[in-house]
């Protein structure tokens, strides 16, 4: 069974654009790709142009030269709807970090700030509190 999550990025006006992922989107898993993988404006921009991705590995693109197909990854890479099975290009927009936390972020939402950390949001409406991704996954509260 799928654990959905939203990917986001907030730009330097405040706005924020976020792509869908279906995969692994508990913070054991995307939380920690993300923060270990994922701690560059650059490389958080290209994730995102991506736009909806059925999986998040630690790579954005294949190695130059090397095959990587929706129905045949190649090890380590991020499989996307639109780059790898030619579907229409997909990001979302919303006015600021707190709209989209109260948006239809799935089960989790990540967001990477203008000032280059990661936020962790629980998308279950009960939980909608936004922390530090780092200081929750150390502080052992994202179970």
């Amino acid at each position: 069974m799928a654990t959905r999550s939203r990917i986001a990025i907030e730009d330097q006006d405040g706005t924020v654009r976020s792509i869908y992922c279906h995969w692994d989107g508990y913070p054991e898993y995307n939380g920690v790709v993300l923060q270990e993988n994922y701690q560059t404006q650059e490389k958080v921009e290209q994730l995102i142009a991506l736009g909806s991705i059925s999986s998040l590995k630690p790579l954005v693109a294949p190695p130059e030269g090397v095959t990587h197909k929706f129905d045949d990854p190649f090890d380590n890479v991020t499989v996307a709807y639109h780059r790898d099975r030619g579907e229409e290009l997909s990001v979302k927009a919303h006015g600021n970090v707190k709209a989209f936390a109260e948006s239809d972020i799935e089960e989790y939402g990540y967001v990477f700030t203008a000032a280059g950390e990661w936020l962790f949001i629980d998308g279950y409406p009960e939980n909608r509190e936004i922390v530090l991704l780092e200081s929750a996954l150390s502080n052992n509260k994202i179970e």
